[in-house]
């Protein structure tokens, strides 16, 4: 059985969703994109946010988003964070 499940990285990620705002993630999917997607940066050389002790990428990735380490945000987000960072550089 994989530990963490599914419900408790789902839950761990929306923890601080403000009630009546909608949910950071929703689904199983939009985890196994994001724990990719994180298991690619430590593996491109990212520093690890928690102690790997020779783990799999993949494994700290899991363990970063369940204690809340690293954030899932949307690609309005990342446009947004996209777009402050062009404007500071003119």
């Amino acid at each position: 059985m994989l530990h963490p499940s599914y419900t408790e990285i789902i839950d761990a990620v929306n923890s601080e969703v403000e009630p009546g705002e909608q949910p950071v993630v929703q689904s199983r999917y939009s985890i196994v994109i994001a724990t990719a997607k994180r298991a690619r940066q430590l593996i491109a050389g990212e520093i690890a946010e928690v102690p790997d002790f020779k783990k799999k990428p993949l494994s700290v990735a899991i363990e970063e988003l369940h204690k809340g380490k690293v954030k899932i945000v949307s690609e309005d987000e990342t446009e947004e964070t996209t777009e402050v960072q062009n404007q500071d550089e003119e």
